[in-house]
């Protein structure tokens, strides 16, 4: 949530013994039930999807969320509404950017001390250069970490104490370890003894409301391709690791368009059907009567009216911040800046780019920076679910309208943030999506007993219930 410290301008840079006729009939067996459970397979519904696709896919998915999270993380915070509140628990910061703001001088946050941010004097787009590499960050590592977790130990389904021991090895526990708000609080807890899930409940830790299980869970609705019921029992521990009730709600709504997503691999669809669809359909995981669901329907009646998205942006801002409407108390619990760091508004305001953003990557993104609030968290979600979508090859060739010759790094520095990892922490995007088709291996295999068939390349996914 809180922008990096070192990086300048807008281009990124961060350091960095049978017998033998017993043999012959237990091999004669095992391919007899091979045999056998092809062909079951072959009878249900089933979706076939290509590994190779996959894995450019998933290079997608972090190069988009990179580009996106350092993007939005120009204007994180430095636009929360409201003229403020006498003790400064609301700071004053103005009127909202609007589409006319992109380009412009960066007005500063509330923790910036009347300056800019140091990623770039203007708003624009911030990126790493082939030269350089990226520099991980809160929506970042710990999808990171929880990937390494699941090859590491051998599983599709993390238990509590396989969470606590991967957060209390990759951490820092001392000097700034870009924990902030519910992950903090988890945190400290672990240190304490307590293992998820009762680091997320409410009793014990006071912040689980704030958004940080939809910055920590979405990766796992790409690890079960199609199959939302197996993603959500995935991402089920990590998520009530830091969450409950609402903001469990919502980062159940973006795993499940993840993992929808992941599923469609359809690009005679345009992207902005595919994802207005799979967003109706992960609607369904906010119940009805909650805030979350009546933010959604709002947010989407205000962009099938046709009003502009900074009209619809404050209109969430007075329905949800001035008003309390829906449920939504958060303003009258006097919290520090009226709870920008809130899973609630800030799902709004992702709603709005979603909305209005209409697949298209770089509007996305730019309504996202725009917005308010903690800005780079909805970039950084719908910059890695496009940037899925279309795949490394396409998104880089997407950018090149907005910047010309264009050459991303594709060198990610995990270390930025965390620690203990091999190599230094220097990784990179094509081995990340190595380990991610290595999960979604297993997941096929051992969670939705399908298959895989690296002959073709392919995996063979059942259909859920």
């Amino acid at each position: 949530m809180q922008g990096p410290i070192n990086p300048t301008n807008k281009t990124l840079q961060t350091e960095p013994s049978d017998s033998v006729d017993s043999s012959s009939a237990s091999s004669a067996a095992r391919s007899k039930a091979s045999s056998a459970a092809r062909s079951k397979a072959s009878s249900v519904p089933h979706r076939t999807i290509r590994r190779d696709t996959y894995h450019d896919r998933l290079q997608g998915f972090w190069l988009g969320t990179s580009i996106a999270n350092w993007t939005g993380l120009v204007t994180e915070m430095d636009k929360i509404g409201g003229a403020g509140a006498p003790d400064n628990t609301i700071p004053s910061t103005g009127p909202f950017y609007t589409r006319h703001d992109w380009g412009a001088p960066d007005q500063p946050s509330i923790w910036g001390e009347g300056q800019p941010s140091a990623l770039s004097p203007t708003i624009d787009f911030v990126y790493a250069a082939a030269d350089s590499i990226w520099g991980a960050d809160d929506d970042t590592d710990i999808e990171y970490m929880y990937q390494e977790l699941l090859l590491r130990n051998e599983t599709s389904i993390l238990s509590g104490e396989q969470i606590r021991d991967g957060w209390l090895r990759h951490i820092r526990p001392d000097e700034e370890n870009y924990l902030w708000v519910a992950n903090q609080r988890a945190f400290d807890l672990m240190h304490e003894g307590v293992v998820p899930p009762e680091t997320g409940d409410p009793h014990n830790n006071p912040d689980y409301e704030m958004i940080d299980a939809q910055l920590t869970t979405e990766i796992f609705g790409l690890f079960a391709p199609g199959r939302p019921d197996i993603a959500q029992r995935m991402a089920e521990l990590p998520i009530r690791t830091v969450a409950r009730h609402d903001s469990e709600w919502i980062a159940q709504f973006y795993v499940m368009m993840f993992s929808l997503a992941a599923g469609e691999m359809n690009a005679a669809n345009p992207l902005k059907n595919q994802l207005f669809a799979i967003a109706d359909q992960a609607k369904t995981r906010l119940p009805q009567n909650s805030y979350p669901r009546s933010m959604y329907e709002f947010v989407q009646s205000k962009y099938e009216q046709g009003i502009p998205w900074e009209q619809a942006r404050d209109s969430v801002y007075v329905r949800y911040q001035v008003e309390g409407r829906d449920g939504y108390d958060l303003t009258s619990r006097n919290l520090y800046c009226n709870g920008c760091f809130a899973a609630g508004i800030n799902f709004a305001a992702s709603l709005i780019s979603l909305f209005y953003g209409e697949g298209d990557l770089l509007q996305t993104i730019r309504i996202g920076t725009l917005a308010g609030w903690d800005s780079d968290n909805p970039t950084a979600t719908w910059g890695g679910l496009i940037g899925f979508m279309l795949g490394k090859n396409t998104l880089t060739e997407t950018f090149e309208t907005e910047l010309p010759g264009v050459q991303f790094s594709n060198r990610f520095h995990i270390h930025r943030t965390r620690t203990g990892f091999e190599n230094n922490g220097i990784d990179t995007f094509e081995n990340m999506a190595d380990k991610g088709l290595r999960v979604v291996d297993r997941v096929v295999r051992e969670e939705m007993n399908g298959r895989v068939d690296l002959e073709n390349n392919v995996w063979i996914i059942p259909e859920g219930e």
